[in-house]
């Protein structure tokens, strides 16, 4: 079904002026994030942005985010990132080393063998399977997989592929496991400009946009998201800045960072993505089986409740797994810990993981 989408023609965009464009694109992203939401989809923003992206480009819109635009955006996603390294977290961290490096080695061990094996057979060119297989978080690991060289348009469809099956498995088994109530899982309405602290929010502006601006400028790899990450988890870890992230600048952020990627896409990317969906998928789920497994050898050797053990192993969807563990009776900061140490252990040896394998892969044809 989906070539026979891809083989129809669909409506051109060319001969419209580049306003009448821009309103196509502004109105499909928010036909889809309504659509998204309603599904319960997580990072229904960003994906929305992308795939009105993607049709607006199949249909000749011809339009693209700047470099500059794409550059900020990534600034404000890794102020956002450092938010999220709470003290709490840092605690549990620092008590259960141990157990949370042999976790976070053991998924990203089977997660490189299975991108290694999806790049061997060229089932995706280049590192982008591996950077596609890598369990972090997804937005940061596309704009870090740009920054090394991969394929982004494919190396986000493998990412977000693996975030919509693992919230949704994830779901079921909360639900059934723990008897999460009937309604499913999902977050509370989002107030798009409620009321912030100026100072704080000039400060997170000033590092986010600064950081990723001076990042840019000295063409730092992967710098825009990098440079005001660490700066502004510097920051609050020492309590000189509190990040301040109104809902309306994020949504801002997503959306350039999913139109900058959603308008590269073409016909052939597009053609080559439905060819290889079956092995992603397969892929992908045996990723979710083998964290399954790893959950099961962690709760029989730890005495770590199933559930939470489950829902720490995950591999990727921070966010959406947070948003579960909330509604359930498990451990949060033990779960919380575990994905932001897989996420910083994937962050500093991406770039190494996918020379390494790049070394020993055959030439694959440029799409």
């Amino acid at each position: 079904m989906f070539r026979r989408l891809l083989q129809a023609r669909p409506p051109s965009l060319a001969h419209w002026p580049p306003a009448g464009r821009w309103a196509v694109l502004l109105l499909l992203s928010a036909l889809l994030m309504a659509l998204l939401n309603l599904l319960g989809l997580p990072a229904a923003l960003l994906l929305a942005a992308m795939a009105a992206g993607i049709l607006v480009a199949v249909a000749e819109g011809r339009l693209q985010v700047g470099a500059w635009p794409f550059a900020l955006a990534q600034g404000i996603i890794g102020c956002m990132i450092a938010r999220s390294l709470h003290p709490e977290v840092l605690v549990e961290l620092v008590a259960d080393w141990p157990v949370f490096l042999a976790g976070v080695l053991s998924v990203l061990a089977v997660s490189s063998l299975l991108g290694w094996l999806l790049a061997r057979r060229q089932v995706l060119p280049g590192t982008t399977a591996i950077w596609g297989s890598s369990p972090g978080a997804a937005a940061a690991m596309m704009l870090m997989a740009e920054a090394h060289g991969a394929d982004v348009r494919l190396v986000a469809f493998m990412l977000y592929l693996r975030v919509v099956l693992v919230a949704g498995i994830a779901s079921l088994v909360a639900r059934f496991w723990a008897q999460v109530p009937s309604g499913g899982v999902a977050a509370a309405p989002v107030p798009w400009f409620p009321t912030v602290p100026w100072g704080a929010l000039g400060l997170t502006l000033l590092v986010g946009l600064g950081g990723a601006a001076l990042a840019k400028r000295l063409r730092i790899p992967a710098g825009p998201l990098l440079v005001p990450m660490f700066a502004a988890a510097l920051l609050q870890g020492f309590g000189l800045m509190v990040v301040e992230l109104p809902p309306w600048l994020l949504a801002v952020s997503y959306a350039a960072i999913g139109w900058s990627i959603g308008l590269r896409f073409t016909r052939p990317i597009l053609a080559h993505a439905a060819r290889a969906f079956p092995r992603l998928l397969a892929s992908t789920l045996a990723l979710i089986a083998a964290c399954g497994v790893l959950a099961a050898v962690l709760s029989r050797l730890l005495g770590v409740d199933p559930l939470t053990a489950y829902l720490a192993t995950s591999p990727g969807g921070a966010d959406s797994v947070a948003i579960i563990a909330a509604t359930s009776a498990v451990d949060l900061p033990f779960i919380m810990a575990m994905q932001m140490a897989r996420f910083m252990v994937v962050l500093l040896t991406g770039p190494a993981i996918a020379r390494f394998f790049a070394r020993r892969l055959p030439p694959n044809p440029v799409i």
